[in-house]
């Protein structure tokens, strides 16, 4: 019989970087915005994700003409972030509340641990408003403090207060940075990954502030003058 042999079609590719800011925005647009944030912010398993630079990338992206990278929608990167921050903290919030401290002894992650032991050093020495709008801007603090404020008890509208406030400081002025910053450098991709790994030592910024104001804090009394 005549015919033609059939050209099978080629797979897509499908492979996704979670730890790339670029690549999930590319796959996913703004919904990969949502669930990142969310992961990150209500699951202890997404403590890994790019929160910070997920957020500046998309607000750069939105720039029309500033890039060569997908095109996302100012409006529509603000509604997926603030709502998955939000969310995802109310439900660690609650996580926290119903399975208590057992939820961080299950792991054996290192970083998640040490995350915590900042948390809660945060939620003693300042009190539950500023550690709970601080904590959004530290990597894996932000993971680790909203269960952890749940297992210790923190008031459900005191939580939700101060969540909402620091979540929306925190992912609309990340993205409007980005957005402006598209406005102003003309193909500005072109220097993305060093942008990208300096939002990464800022968001460390106020980490390093505190343990360093910490260590003052613990010499000073070994300084002063002895009682008699």
């Amino acid at each position: 019989m005549g015919g033609h042999t059939p050209v099978l079609a080629q797979p897509t590719a499908l492979a996704v970087n979670l730890l790339d800011a670029s690549s999930l925005l590319a796959a996913f647009g703004a919904l990969g915005i949502a669930v990142v944030l969310f992961a990150e912010t209500g699951l202890l398993i997404g403590f890994f994700l790019p929160g910070d630079s997920l957020l500046f990338t998309a607000g750069l992206l939105s720039r029309a003409g500033a890039h060569s990278g997908p095109r996302l929608d100012l409006a529509q990167v603000l509604a997926a972030a603030v709502v998955g921050a939000l969310v995802g903290a109310q439900c660690g919030y609650v996580l926290g509340r119903r399975g208590g401290r057992a939820l961080l002894t299950r792991s054996r992650n290192r970083r998640l641990h040490e995350g915590a032991a900042r948390a809660e050093e945060l939620l003693e020495r300042y009190g539950h408003a500023r550690a709970i709008v601080l904590a959004r801007f530290v990597p894996v603090v932000r993971t680790v403090l909203n269960p952890l404020a749940g297992a210790l008890g923190v008031p459900p509208r005191t939580f939700a207060l101060w969540q909402t406030t620091g979540g929306l400081v925190w992912t609309v002025g990340l993205i409007l940075g980005g957005y402006a910053l598209g406005s102003a450098v003309p193909d500005v991709d072109r220097y993305l990954l060093p942008i990208v790994g300096a939002i990464v030592l800022l968001s460390l910024l106020p980490l390093a502030l505190e343990l360093l104001r910490g260590r003052r804090t613990a010499k000073a009394p070994a300084g002063g003058p002895e009682a008699d």
